[in-house]
């Protein structure tokens, strides 16, 4: 999606770079989301990264089952879909 919103490769590399830094500090990577403040907390919802680092957790330290990591692949999904229309929307309207 970022890629369909700029003009110039470096201004695509700026704007991922300025999407994956908040990202990483929103997912609770470095920062457990249980520490953040409430608000920060709700905006973490939207952040992919945060069921993903759910999902690794998962399986590499607690052995889970697909079963158990069901609830954090609907969301990825739902995201990943909504991503997807809006830079398929954007890369059409570019085209003509």
């Amino acid at each position: 999606m970022v890629s369909s919103l700029s003009v110039t490769q470096q201004q695509a590399l700026l704007g991922t770079f300025l999407f994956m830094v908040p990202s990483i500090i929103l997912s609770g990577f470095a920062t457990p989301i249980a520490n953040m403040p409430p608000l920060i907390q709700d905006i973490t919802y939207l952040n992919p990264m945060r069921y993903f680092l759910v999902v690794v957790r998962g399986v590499f330290l607690e052995g889970a089952s697909t079963r158990s990591l069901t609830p954090q692949y609907w969301p990825m999904l739902i995201i990943g879909l909504v991503t997807l229309a809006i830079a398929g929307w954007l890369f059409r309207r570019r085209l003509y």
